[in-house]
């Protein structure tokens, strides 16, 4: 159940704010249909995340010298630091649905997209290389994903005024360094 929970939390704090967030706020607010979009990003999520733990689990499983574990571990003390970062995007880009398309295709191609080279999509890469367990990965992080989409986009707006998104960055920040360095110190031999 590990990696399931630490792929969920650690997905679901890094994703605040992030800018996937953010689009989908924007879709929420363009569209007004919630399920639709829902049901895209989660499609989306399922696709990206396991292509990116699957990614993380082959390296890990070719590399497994003490080096690998090494950079694993300062990716996660990285991440940390990236999260800080706050995202933005242009709400004033226009963003319509082609006439025939759906907002579920529509949504789902957008978030594909947006995820690609994301901070949460790097850190699936990463999880999936810590942990021997590729579909805990997906599922948590595709669940990380989807408690921290759905609110924002059945809330949107008030949601976005309302939660203090710099705490749960820098919470997020938090766990990024705190499981990098747990690595480091079971790699060097201080837990035991």
């Amino acid at each position: 159940m590990t990696p399931l929970f630490t792929s969920a939390g650690l997905v679901a704090l890094a994703e605040m704010g992030d800018k996937t967030q953010l689009l989908a706020m924007l879709l929420a607010t363009r569209f007004r249909k919630p399920l639709p979009i829902i049901l895209g990003i989660f499609a989306a999520t399922i696709a990206n995340h396991f292509l990116a733990a699957l990614v993380g689990h082959s390296i890990a499983g070719v590399l497994t010298q003490d080096w690998f574990r090494y950079v694993v571990a300062l990716s996660f003390i990285a991440m940390a630091g990236w999260t800080l970062i706050p995202d933005r995007i242009d709400a004033d880009a226009p963003l319509r649905a082609p006439p025939r398309a759906s907002v579920i295709l529509t949504t789902l191609i957008a978030f594909f997209l947006l995820e690609m080279g994301d901070k949460t999509q790097v850190a699936t890469v990463a999880l999936g290389a810590r942990f021997d367990n590729l579909l805990a990965v997906t599922l948590g992080t595709t669940l990380g994903m989807m408690i921290a989409n759905v609110p924002a986009v059945l809330c949107g707006e008030a949601l976005a005024k309302k939660v203090p998104m710099r705490a749960l960055q820098v919470g997020a920040a938090l766990l990024f360094l705190a499981l990098g360095l747990w690595m480091l110190a079971d790699l060097i031999g201080l837990l035991g």
